[in-house]
């Protein structure tokens, strides 16, 4: 890296830690919200403390049961959701999901969806002091839901009063989840930082359709879904560097990222840390395989930790035969 000789670095010595804020992460791989469950349904096939950390579904006040099937279509390079925030509500969470992933000993990161900030400001009040919980991901981009969707939390005003609301009633990481179908992310960025955010994740699914020729419907239960998957990763990319460039506080990419290559080219363009999901829904434990892949590849580079990984490209984007300049920013606190 910067034209240097590379340095042997051993794969057992290469240092995967990172913080967000508070939240401090053995390594930087997370699941992304809704394609891990509530984290305790992998247990089985993979070992949930072993990852950076588990992103919960998107808990609301009350059970939700969703949108009408059909759900989920694949599409080309990627797959179309329209799930609309099923899950079990607050109580239950509370009762039954938290211990186990406690007793589990995962780093968990609660997602929270509300249709106003009073909801959001209610659910952590009520979680906000819970010790099995490291973190919290405000969703701020559901793309699939009429109420307290990512059209409604598209105003910079209104995320950074909210975040402003939220911010007494925790100590532990806030990270605002964004929608990627909007004018500027950055924007919406630098409202949440200024509300108090600890970290951003850049970004949620891409509103798609697919159509059935045949029966001459959507091929969903309603119009539109949340595209994700490869296709989406070069527009996610693009989001991740534009938030990167527009905040001091740490930003977690999200968007296609199938395997450890994808993954340090976020880490490269001002990401602290990545999500996985869609990967995982053609191998469980595709994120514990990134966190293997990430240690060899930056160890094959001569990287003995992530964090002289983190931004090498966050600055303007390095045209033909220029060479990498160490970043004015690091993504990592």
């Amino acid at each position: 890296m910067n034209g240097r000789a590379r340095r042997s670095v051993p794969v057992g010595a290469v240092d995967l830690a990172v913080r967000i804020g508070p939240l401090r992460l053995r390594n930087p791989v997370l699941t992304a919200s809704g394609t891990f469950g509530y984290g305790d349904e992998y247990a089985h096939v993979v070992d949930v403390k072993a990852l950076g950390g588990v992103v919960t579904k998107t808990i609301t006040l009350e059970p939700r049961s969703g949108n009408p099937p059909g759900r989920i279509v694949e599409t080309v390079g990627g797959m179309l959701n329209s799930i609309g925030l099923e899950n079990v509500g607050l109580e239950r969470f509370r009762r039954e999901k938290l211990p186990r992933l406690r007793a589990l000993g995962a780093t968990v990161v609660v997602s929270l969806g509300g249709e106003t900030p009073a909801e959001l400001e209610r659910l952590l009040g009520l979680l906000g002091r819970e010790r099995a919980i490291a973190g919290f991901e405000l969703n701020f981009s559901c793309p699939n839901v009429a109420k307290g969707g990512a059209r409604y939390w598209a105003v910079p005003r209104r995320l950074e009063r909210t975040l402003a609301r939220l911010r007494p009633l925790t100590k532990q990481a806030l990270i605002a989840k964004l929608s990627p179908d909007v004018t500027s992310i950055g924007d919406l960025a630098r409202a949440c930082e200024q509300g108090g955010a600890d970290g951003v994740t850049a970004c949620n699914t891409f509103v798609g359709m697919a159509v059935d020729l045949t029966r001459l419907r959507s091929r969903l239960g309603r119009a539109t879904g949340g595209l994700s998957g490869p296709a989406i990763k070069p527009l996610a990319l693009a989001r991740c560097h534009e938030v990167a460039r527009a905040v001091r506080i740490p930003v977690i990419g999200s968007g296609g990222i199938m395997d450890a290559r994808d993954a340090l080219e976020y880490l490269a363009v001002g990401a602290s840390a990545v999500q996985v999901g869609t990967a995982t829904f053609l191998q469980p434990d595709a994120a514990l395989r990134i966190v293997t892949g990430l240690r060899a590849a930056l160890a094959a580079r001569g990287i003995g930790s992530v964090r002289e990984w983190n931004g090498v490209l966050c600055g303007e984007p390095l045209g033909e035969g220029s060479a990498a300049k160490v970043p004015s920013r690091r993504r990592t606190r």
